[in-house]
């Protein structure tokens, strides 16, 4: 206990008084100084708040916060906050193209300093909003919207460096490396144009032929001898060129050594002797072929000579069919699209010289009534020599391209134990989908060939059947046969990499986006099909176009099935499962053949082949219920069915009041103007802008993806 302090008593006891100063304290010395109390001594010097850290001052803020993750930083480390309201400092650098928008430098990665409870920020501890504010996080500001799709497919769990801004503009990247939708994109547009440069010289090429033998029985014979090497051709090894192949030579650049380059040569040399020998087989029986076509034709005794010597010259086109199509195969593995398309525009252009150069000769068909027994043997050997021409100069054309990327043909016949054997094995299956589809095809051939015949029309056979099929098939081939072109490289490397997700993504998309077009071109083909086809048959005779045009309109709306069942098809070629097809198709030549055996039966003779339209589109509808199941199974039982089905519903509801509309203008002005080419292109150009402008405010109104990104991908390219 301390000693009392008796300094205000005055003179206390044992103390002696001091006047006029201060009083001394008890045991002072003579200097006036006080020894150490040892009551006092080292009291205050062990203080324990000294001996701590002066930032953990707070014992709540002590227990929460992570000291070693978040340091406290020096004193002075911050600048002073500038005043407020002025415009922030000019960026040194342009804005950056990669990403959507600029963001705001990152805080400083520690406390603020304006600190709730002092001064001195190491020894004030961070708590409440200014934590919150300052280190809510540990995650860098973003760089975009998606910056961390790309963080977590990493796995890193880093977040994503900010790229840096360039003071000078980036290189342009390097060909080819552009991203999958971008690649599909250019080689669909590049094959589009091709195919529709092609198709567009055919419907010149079909034009002159009509023009030319008109659409009688000699407009038969020669369609049917014409027909013929193409039937043969994809019965034998077509089918399986067409889409076994693509999947080997695709497999073969990625495993074998050589880029697949031994494999193409054995492959094309296969090919080559087989169809060497079928060519030769098939020009020794070629009148038993035109009597398998048309026994109508072939119990026509001038008929019959006109058609074998037709045959005859255009058997061996099959030899050049199989060859242009392995050498477009090896470019298609080789990402090489444009020549496949491109080079059938020179066999159209020769057949439309020749043609042209038989209408200079002996007149249209019109002027000169020629029929199966007028024609003379030199036209028939000029038309003949032009024909086989044709694809001799079509087949050469690929030579020059496939020496660009390399390929060099060199003929090998060490074909066994190379793979050559598993994809014959494939191609089995696919000649008997090819069979089973022609024997269909055979069935009304026979049937259209009587119909015509037996009607006394001009215009309601075979020829007119083709002819009408040919319009129609023209938004098939550019649109979705080009689309899955580019696509099915790509299906069959997912298939082949066991990625189920991938195929199905990538048969969704080629679906969707090839109905953006499918569904509006079938309606209007329902439409105005008529005016249509008065307009570019009209040299053949106004009846005979007419009867044309209702053809056209049978076959319509059966597009859009068609269309779908070339697409689901090639999910299972991909999978190199060639038998499902094959059943597939065993339905739909079944259902055809029946339905158009009803219809020549039931319906007049005249109205038979338009029937037989009709049935040949409610087969496929038949057919993709069938194959869409076995592929949703195939894909485990996902096909993405409930996206494409609310996509083409959507899409006819905003065809329909189009059609309506542009089909009633269409047959208005054919009523007031006649149905001459005046007023047929009258019709078909008010009706269809009529029925396209509709159908995209319709479409757009509905708000269909599809149709919005088609429209903002042509807005670019204009530059609007």
């Amino acid at each position: 206990m301390n000693a009392p302090y008796d300094g205000d008593r005055g003179q206390g006891a044992g103390g002696a008084a001091s006047p006029g100063g201060p009083p001394v304290p008890p045991g002072a010395g003579q200097d006036g100084s006080v020894p150490p109390d040892p009551y006092l001594q080292h009291a205050y010097e062990d203080d324990p708040y000294r001996a701590q850290d002066l930032a953990s001052q707070d014992p709540v803020g002590e227990a929460l916060y992570d000291r070693a993750a978040h340091p406290p930083p020096a004193p002075g480390t911050y600048q002073e906050p500038g005043p407020l309201y002025q415009q922030p400092p000019a960026a040194p650098y342009a804005p950056d193209p990669r990403i959507w928008a600029q963001t705001p430098p990152p805080e400083p990665a520690g406390p603020s300093r304006h600190l709730p409870y002092g001064d001195r920020p190491a020894t004030t501890q961070f708590v409440g909003v200014d934590a919150l504010v300052t280190q809510a996080s540990d995650d860098r500001q973003e760089p975009d919207a998606f910056a961390h799709l790309f963080r977590d497919q990493e796995g890193s769990g880093k977040p994503p460096v900010p790229p840096q801004p360039e003071p000078a503009p980036a290189p342009a990247p390097a060909k080819g490396g552009g991203g999958k939708v971008s690649g599909l994109l250019k080689s669909s547009a590049l094959m589009a144009a091709g195919t529709l440069v092609s198709r567009l010289t055919g419907f010149v090429r079909s034009l002159v032929i009509t023009a030319a033998l008109g659409a009688a029985l000699l407009g038969d014979s020669f369609t049917i001898a014409y027909t013929l090497p193409t039937m043969i051709y994809i019965l034998t090894v077509g089918g399986g060129l067409n889409s076994v192949f693509v999947p080997q030579l695709v497999r073969a650049m990625k495993d074998d050594e050589d880029g697949g380059e031994a494999f193409a040569n054995r492959l094309l040399t296969l090919v080559m002797v087989a169809l060497g020998l079928i060519v030769a087989a098939a020009v020794l029986v070629a009148p038993v072929l035109i009597k398998l076509m048309s026994s109508t034709i072939a119990d026509d005794v001038a008929a019959n000579s006109v058609a074998v010597t037709f045959a005859r010259y255009c058997l061996p086109t099959i030899f050049f069919m199989g060859v242009h199509v392995v050498m477009g195969q090896i470019l298609n593995a080789r990402g090489k699209f444009g020549a496949m398309m491109w080079t059938p525009v020179l066999n159209n252009i020769v057949m439309i010289i020749t043609f042209g150069l038989f209408i200079w000769v002996y007149g249209t068909s019109a002027e000169s009534r020629m029929g199966v027994d007028t024609i003379p043997p030199e036209g028939v050997r000029l038309l003949g020599i032009g024909t086989l021409l044709g694809l001799v100069v079509q087949s050469l054309a690929m030579i020059p391209y496939l020496r660009e990327t390399g390929f060099r043909f060199r003929p090998r016949f060490d074909w066994k134990g190379h793979g050559l054997g598993k994809t014959v094995k494939l191609a089995k299956w696919t000649v008997l989908f090819v069979l089973a589809n022609q024997a269909g095809v055979l069935v009304v051939t026979q049937l259209a060939t009587a119909a015509g015949t037996a009607s006394g029309h001009d215009g309601t056979g075979f020829l007119a059947y083709s002819n009408a099929q040919l319009i129609w098939g023209m938004p098939q081939a550019i649109i979705t046969v080009s689309v899955m072109a580019a696509l099915l490289p790509r299906i069959s490397r997912a298939a082949h990499d066991n990625d189920p997700g991938a195929v199905r993504d990538d048969i969704s998309q080629g679906l969707r986006n090839s109905a953006v077009a499918i569904v509006p071109v079938a309606f209007a083909f329902l439409a105005l099909g008529l005016p249509m086809a008065t307009l570019l048959y009209a040299s053949s005779g106004t009846e005979a176009a007419r009867s044309m045009g209702f053809i056209l309109m049978a076959f319509a709306l059966g597009l859009i099935p068609y269309s779908v069942q070339y697409v689901v098809l090639r999910g299972f070629y991909a999978y190199e499962d060639t038998r499902t097809p094959f059943y597939n198709t065993v339905i739909v030549a079944a259902v055809n053949a029946a339905a158009s055996a009803l219809c020549y039966v039931v319906l007049p003779a005249r109205w038979a082949v338009v029937g037989m339209a009709f049935s040949y589109g409610l087969a496929y509808a038949v057919g993709v219920g069938v194959a869409w199941r076995r592929l949703r199974n195939r894909l485990g039982g996902d096909l993405d069915g409930a996206h494409i089905v609310r996509t083409y519903a959507r899409l006819c509801m905003a065809a329909v009041p189009a059609a309506l509309v542009g089909g009633a203008v269409g047959f208005g002005i054919l009523e007031l103007v006649g149905t001459g080419a005046l007023g047929s292109l009258a019709a078909l150009i008010c009706g269809g802008v009529l029925l396209l402008g509709i159908f995209f405010v319709a479409a757009k109104k509905m708000r269909i993806e599809e149709v919005n990104g088609l429209v903002g991908m042509v807005r670019g390219r204009l530059g609007r």
